[in-house]
């Protein structure tokens, strides 16, 4: 059993349809990057992954759970899924290890204790443990992003969700944050990655969803989706990224 499957995934903002019929599936360990120009349609099938937006038409499930079915229990089900979006949405008048555990307690009932020792796990994991007193302000963008993965790492989701997460970033800070992502992939995280980074694509995915107009134009391994294209539409836009 996959552990996501979308079939038949629609979107639309009044008149604007933006996803199209999506049907595509991730397996437990498997990095799918999804890349495709902006307004394709990317960062709202993520958010219709786990129910921030509500498609129209069609069905998410996670672990065999119909996610989009109204008798879902539904914050149970985002409880398996973490995202970590293009801003970082820390609270700023919390430490960073604050940050990282009040979700824990809040949400998973976890003691002071043990979020505290959750926490500093993946904040080392992030390369970030001796920022665990410092406020968002004191950190630099890279920095908050990687705390960003920590806080959703350490909901031990299933599933990781990153929509763009170095497009807001200085082009000197995107590779620290590349380099965590690329250590979750090596460790077996599962992960759904829009991004613009076609190297970073190329390099950690082991699938490629290429997205145009809220359809998948194509898919498949990063050397037949980036290096030998079949359709025109895939060959035009990365004729445009690629150098």
């Amino acid at each position: 059993m996959a552990l996501v499957e979308i079939k038949n995934l629609h979107k639309s903002f009044g008149s604007n349809h933006v996803l199209r019929g999506i049907d595509f599936t991730v397996e437990q360990g498997e990095v799918v990057c999804v890349i495709g120009p902006s307004g394709s349609g990317k960062s709202t099938l993520l958010r219709c992954v786990n129910l921030l937006e509500v498609p129209q038409e069609g069905q998410v499930f996670v672990r065999g759970e119909d996610i989009t079915d109204p008798d879902c229990h539904l914050d149970a089900a985002r409880q398996q899924i973490g995202m970590v979006f293009q801003q970082f949405n820390l609270f700023p008048h919390l430490s960073v290890l604050a940050n990282c555990t009040v979700a824990q307690r809040t949400v998973l009932n976890r003691s002071a204790d043990d979020a505290d020792k959750v926490a500093r796990g993946n904040l080392e994991r992030v390369g970030l443990h001796d920022k665990i007193d410092a406020y968002p302000a004191q950190l630099s963008g890279g920095q908050q992003q990687r705390v960003a993965i920590a806080r959703a790492l350490s909901m031990d989701p299933a599933l990781m969700l990153f929509d763009e997460p170095t497009s807001a970033l200085d082009p000197e800070l995107v590779g620290e944050v590349l380099d965590v992502m690329r250590d979750l992939a090596l460790g077996g995280t599962t992960m759904v990655v829009v991004t613009h980074e076609i190297g970073f694509a190329r390099e950690v995915a082991d699938t490629v969803v290429f997205l145009d107009e809220g359809r998948i134009v194509e898919r498949g391994t990063p050397a037949q989706v980036l290096d030998r294209p079949r359709e025109a539409r895939t060959r035009a836009f990365l004729s445009k990224v690629l150098p």
